[in-house]
């Protein structure tokens, strides 16, 4: 079938095959259609308000040696932090006086962070009427139980990638299919699941990415944060090829059309790789900005990928303000609400 005739079907039925998805993501002569088909169906479900989402990145010490990540165990070019909860509360506090309804919890996979330590900061941090996101890795099923009656609203643990093979070349000691298991845990202990991919990683291919947006559609996921792969220098995967913005919002305008109402992020990465890449991405069917309000000197050490830290430079409160700017620039609105899933009608 023509490409243009299945950017039709899908935004008729969002359903396409694994084949018709291959066939978009190798076609370049759409991409603008797809930008523009993506932002119709982004508009007809999720409306044209942006959630944002408060990220609080509280420790950057992990336990896996992902070797893309630059918080790998093995990297010891990097200084290790942690937050206190008492720190934790704190940022959480002010989130709530700059309006925000969200706050994203995000960390490495630290030991230090029982569920004896989390739970009690979940129950203060409810009390400030707070949805409250968890990216916090892997953990046994008590645990996001736990959590989950601790009033923990959403869990955020990407794939990464759905080639099993490339998966645990890329997670060395890890397991794919507990990766799989946790997220089947957290979708049937009630979270908003979110989950995601690297764009761009060494080795991946257009099927492999048609196979991760069918999954994404399989889980039947109520978020998905995807960006482009930005090699670390401090890590294995320093010499990769440089990254692309063009391929990570095709993904993403793909699942938007594919899982019409759920939230998308217009990712950091992406403004990282572009000074207005998320303004791209919130026109390509993204809906969500999560601004990092991590106090500067731990958002430097929060190291994922370089240049992160610089696309939301400044004060948490400025880096907001001038955000509602740009938004409104481009003819979208902040959300009022705590916006979850709009098929799930959920509330904090």
């Amino acid at each position: 079938m023509d490409s243009l005739a299945l950017l039709d079907q899908a935004q008729a039925t969002h359903h396409l095959q694994e084949d018709d998805l291959l066939q978009l993501i190798e076609d370049q002569t759409i991409n603008d259609a797809l930008f523009a088909a993506a932002d119709r169906v982004r508009q007809k479900y999720v409306g044209n308000e942006v959630h944002l989402r408060a990220l609080i990145e509280f420790t950057n010490i992990c336990r896996n040696n992902c070797l893309y990540c630059g918080l790998q165990c093995q990297n010891r070019a990097i200084t290790r932090y942690r937050m206190d909860p008492g720190q934790v509360l704190h940022l959480a506090q002010q989130a709530a006086q700059y309006g925000y309804k969200t706050v994203v919890l995000q960390g490495g996979e630290d030991a230090f962070f029982t569920v004896d330590r989390l739970v009690p900061l979940l129950r203060q941090l409810k009390k400030l009427h707070l949805a409250v996101t968890l990216s916090i890795g892997e953990r046994p099923r008590a645990d996001y139980q736990a959590f989950k009656e601790a009033g923990a609203d959403r869990y955020l643990l990407r794939i990464e990638t759905t080639d099993q093979a490339l998966y645990e070349k890329y997670h060395p000691g890890m397991s794919f299919e507990n990766r799989l298991r946790c997220l089947r845990d957290l979708k049937e202990l009630g979270y908003e699941t979110g989950t995601g991919i690297l764009v761009g990683l060494p080795g991946q291919t257009s099927r492999s990415l048609a196979r991760d947006i069918l999954f994404f559609k399989q889980l039947n996921a109520d978020m998905i944060g995807l960006g482009p792969f930005i090699p670390n220098p401090d890590t294995p995967l320093k010499d990769a090829p440089a990254p692309q913005l063009t391929p990570a919002l095709k993904i993403m305008a793909l699942t938007r059309l594919l899982l019409p109402d759920i939230n998308i992020p217009a990712t950091t990465s992406m403004e990282t790789l572009e000074p207005n890449g998320q303004i791209k991405a919130l026109q390509s069917g993204a809906n969500v900005i999560m601004p990092n309000i991590t106090d500067e000197k731990q958002r430097r050490l929060y190291a994922l990928y370089p240049g992160k830290n610089t696309a939301a430079a400044g004060t948490p409160l400025l880096y907001r303000r001038q955000l509602e700017a740009r938004l409104k620039a481009a003819g979208r609105s902040v959300s009022t609400s705590y916006g979850g899933h709009v098929s799930k009608h959920s509330t904090p």
